[in-house]
């Protein structure tokens, strides 16, 4: 009864396939992970169990941050949004000051047995920014290129210090998502051409004039051309997706992840459930991935429609961000796109992404439920103010008759 509640019954005060959605990501992830990590976590802790345990506590803390997330009105996440951006920036900060260098990257926080990606937090903290920003200054956005301007601004602040880390795939999330975002709320088609033109040369300027980074999208253009060199992981994974063919080798049952392709576990992991799962493990993943970032996307339709502005541009980015970096993890272990080191949302191991995004499905649940709970609440009143109506037009029907003798007889036994 609980999972098939209708939408228009009381019980049904927010959408169960959320829930479904996310916990069914956990699971497959949770085993995707523990069959992928075993032999690096073997190696390199002698404790084959070693990544999936952290993996399991990091889904426990998600879903203690989601009850927590569930709790929050809509309303403080719009109205301190400032205030979360400049924790964002804070934390892109302090990350190039302390923080742990891996692979020649510097994108981790330690403190004590937590590690925090800090670039994962300003990520759901800009898109709050800016769907606030978008209701404030909605108007200003689509009439000159000042309000346009403005949420770019802050992006490029946020680029360069993601630049020092360095950190180019998140910079692309957040390039498309605002763009994405920019356009849905109304911004003029030649704003958005010129302004795309400008980032997506800056963009391959920043590949381009990188040694490790040119590499990389020459690697992905032919990565049999050095199969040992700059194309190594690209092939070991084009390799599993060929082991794989329809159904898979079976669960376990991959032989790349011996080693033989790096990260198997995490921005690789998508090329294990190939080998092993094959074309319908995929396809099952990505349908699940769809339909999450359809319902967000359809969400966002509904709470504009309801004039709820905050939340629906903020749903809008949720599900463009999901659908994007989804698309982006697939795409690079698929030989499709240049590999960016970007984790499947809800499936890879990594606890920072892991938390940031059950933070982001939860956020879309709140924003179901006040929606919800408004309609309810509507549809409650307009039924007490049909009662009240009938209530007084019966009662001014009444006719009232003279008491008969026999009645007023009858008064003294009235407290019987």
């Amino acid at each position: 009864m609980w999972l098939s509640a209708e939408q228009g019954s009381s019980s049904a005060t927010f959408d169960r396939t959320y829930l479904l959605l996310a916990i069914s990501m956990y699971m497959i992830g949770l085993i995707m992970v523990a069959s992928s990590s075993m032999p690096v976590a073997e190696r390199l802790f002698n404790d084959p169990f070693h990544f999936v345990e952290r993996h399991f506590i990091y889904i426990c803390i998600s879903l203690f941050v989601a009850v927590v997330t569930m709790s929050v009105p809509m309303s403080l996440w719009q109205k301190n949004s400032g205030h979360l951006l400049l924790l964002g920036i804070l934390l892109l900060v302090v990350v190039l000051v302390i923080g742990r260098t891996v692979n020649g990257s510097t994108r981790w926080i330690v403190v004590g047995p937590i590690t925090l990606q800090a670039a994962e937090p300003a990520k759901l903290f800009f898109f709050c920014y800016l769907s606030s920003y978008l209701v404030r200054r909605r108007d200003e956005v689509m009439e000159n290129v000042k309000g346009f301007a403005k949420p770019l601004v802050v992006f490029t602040v946020l680029g360069g210090l993601l630049l020092m880390q360095p950190d180019l795939g998140t910079i692309v999330v957040m390039f498309v998502t605002t763009f994405g975002l920019l356009f849905l709320a109304g911004a003029k088609l030649w704003q958005f051409a010129c302004v795309s033109g400008v980032g997506i040369s800056l963009l391959s300027a920043l590949a381009y004039f990188s040694p490790y980074r040119w590499a990389r999208v020459t690697g992905f253009l032919d990565p049999w051309e050095d199969p040992f060199g700059s194309g190594y992981q690209l092939t070991q994974s084009l390799m599993a997706y060929g082991r794989g063919e329809i159904f898979g080798q079976g669960l376990g049952n991959s032989i790349q992840k011996l080693e033989y392709l790096p990260e198997a576990h995490t921005d690789f992991v998508m090329a294990v459930v190939a080998e092993e799962l094959g074309f319908i493990g995929i396809s099952v993943i990505l349908m699940l991935s769809m339909f999450l970032v359809l319902k967000a996307l359809l969400l966002g339709r509904a709470a504009l429609q309801k004039e709820k502005y905050f939340e629906g541009f903020f749903a809008y980015a949720i599900g463009i961000w999901i659908s994007f970096q989804a698309a982006v993890n697939v795409g690079a272990s698929a030989g499709v796109v240049p590999t960016k080191g970007l984790t499947m949302p809800l499936l890879s191991y990594g606890g920072s992404s892991m938390i940031i995004m059950t933070m982001a499905v939860f956020i879309l649940m709140r924003i179901d439920h006040e929606i919800r709970l408004q309609s309810i609440q509507a549809t409650t009143k307009k039924k007490s103010k049909k009662n009240k109506i009938k209530k007084s037009n019966a009662m001014n029907k009444i006719v009232v008759k003279p008491k008969t003798k026999d009645d007023k007889e009858g008064e003294q036994y009235d407290w019987i």
